[in-house]
């Protein structure tokens, strides 16, 4: 019989979910991926060069067109300078990069700080590498860090920080004020960070995607992790990369190279054509802003209590105030009766603590969206 080296994982609550919502014929405000198609155009280039034949393994880093056009734009938008040869990877979505960045560097006994609520495959990585999970819980309601407990939570076996910014579900965005005390922290230790950047460009009211890495120092530490599939509303591809120093991407590569090997060819190339034209990525964060706006504006007659989501396209919306049924059971009640699919945000904490909090994903259609809200408002509690 084998022995489970995750003995506590089961059925992911965004299939739960969403297969409930199939079930019932609700609206899958679940599960984190866009209820639209990517672009034509963007098929289009796919088609183009899958019929000229670039149909066989690519390099192990990625294609060098890619990775170059992915290293002028981090130069033009952040002004930082990655070296596409030797610090630029393209792997098969960025879960695999969250995962071969933990690979990297995590070995058993190291501890391994995760800031709660938090995304669901970072503590599964973590402990398949022998790490130990070390939970630090945000604050609440707002998701920001409470970097005093980061500060206690820290020891001589602390070996990395998974950070996340815009936050997933929370949506809190990074401030320049988080990303120098973190450097504080971590400075003279040998500590490493992998930060989870998939909704970099997905960030409202002004508001700033903050990297890591354009901290000088905390660069040096760094594993960037981002994802193609979000941006450009292509999650179903499965492409992302990984921006690391040389040594750290030294590292990476290794691991990278023994789950997939190169990612898939004629969707890199296409790319790196539709990356051409900045506005494609640029101009997201206000084509989602609208989508954000449309959903608080119905939530406000929902009952809900909620402050519009920072970054991501999540929005997240408390109920304590209504009723005291577990956000697990509220979530399935909804999906069932109501017809609107969410997740309870206990998914996200190991201890599966309950806030009264719900996340909802408005990367929908605008009538998706309103259909939503008009179940919500009519029959929630």
């Amino acid at each position: 019989m084998i022995k489970s080296k995750l003995p506590q994982v089961g059925t992911t609550i965004f299939t739960v979910m969403s297969k409930l919502a199939a079930d019932h014929k609700a609206i899958n405000l679940s599960q984190g991926y866009p209820g639209f198609d990517c672009y034509p155009y963007l098929q289009d280039l796919v088609t183009k060069y899958m019929n000229e034949g670039y149909n066989q393994y690519a390099p192990m880093s990625g294609v060098p067109a890619l990775r170059n056009r992915l290293a002028k734009k981090t130069l033009s938008v952040y002004d930082v300078d990655y070296d596409q040869e030797e610090e630029v990877t393209i792997v098969s979505g960025a879960t695999e990069a969250l995962y071969a960045a933990i690979t990297a560097v995590v070995r058993p006994g190291d501890e391994v700080i995760l800031l709660e609520p938090a995304y669901d495959s970072y503590e599964p990585a973590v402990r398949l590498n022998g790490g130990v999970p070390v939970y630090v819980a945000l604050n609440i309601p707002d998701f920001s860090v409470d970097w005093e407990k980061v500060e206690k939570a820290i020891t001589p076996k602390t070996r990395l920080i998974m950070v996340n910014t815009p936050h997933n579900p929370g949506g809190y965005v990074w401030t320049q004020n988080d990303i120098d005390t973190l450097a504080d922290l971590v400075r003279g230790r040998e500590i490493y960070i992998v930060s989870d950047d998939v909704y970099e460009h997905i960030v409202f009211e002004g508001k700033a995607h903050i990297p890591l890495f354009t901290h000088p120092e905390l660069r040096k530490i760094t594993f960037a992790c981002g994802s193609f599939g979000k941006t450009f509303h292509i999650t179903g591809w499965k492409i992302g990369f990984c921006l690391a120093p040389k040594k750290l991407s030294a590292e990476f590569r290794k691991i990278h190279q023994f789950l997939t090997f190169s990612t898939v060819t004629p969707i890199q190339y296409a790319l790196a054509d539709y990356m051409e034209d900045p506005s494609r990525y640029l101009y997201l964060r206000f084509f989602y802003e609208e989508k954000r706006d449309l959903f608080c504006k119905g939530l406000e007659s929902t009952g809900l209590k909620f402050t519009p989501a920072e970054g991501s396209f999540f929005q997240c919306a408390s109920y304590g105030h209504l009723s005291d049924e577990s956000d697990y059971d509220l979530a399935v009640r909804m999906a069932k009766e109501v017809g609107v699919a969410c997740i309870p945000t206990s998914v996200f904490y190991h201890d599966k603590r309950d806030h009264k909090i719900l996340r909802f994903c408005f990367a929908k259609e605008d009538n998706e969206l309103e259909k939503a809200l008009k179940l919500l408002q009519s029959g929630l509690f």
